[in-house]
């Protein structure tokens, strides 16, 4: 599992920055949440859950850690697509906290089965 939210997480990271490029192109900020976003919980988040679950095997074959794979990419994608939404001036605040709480409670998943299954001998 290790492996492929470091995998995931590199296709978070080429969202983002084509986003950057996009902004810096039209001199348009608006999304400069999205793009934070994206980065901090797609790229580097993700990024650091996998190499944990690399290094600590055990954790990651636990139902926690396929779980908190699943809800964090449901969750993150639902919320970047609401605060684009919000951001456009469409409204969707309620996509946003949707997608917040499914990537919260995935985050939340995450912490439990790391402080629950790592062991000073795994």
């Amino acid at each position: 599992m290790g492996i492929s939210l470091i995998k995931i997480s590199v296709i978070y990271l080429l969202i983002g920055t084509a986003l950057a490029m996009y902004m810096a192109i039209s001199g348009d900020y608006a999304l400069s949440s999205v793009h934070t976003h994206l980065l901090l919980m797609g790229w580097t988040t993700m990024t650091l859950a996998g190499v944990i679950y690399h290094l600590f095997p055990a954790a990651a074959r636990s139902a926690l850690c396929k779980i908190t794979f699943i809800l964090f990419n449901i969750g993150l994608p639902v919320m970047m697509i609401g605060l684009v939404l919000y951001q456009s001036g469409l409204g969707y605040v309620a996509v946003v906290a949707v997608g917040a709480s499914i990537t919260s409670l995935a985050i939340l998943l995450f912490a439990i089965n790391i402080l629950t299954g790592l062991r000073k001998d795994s």
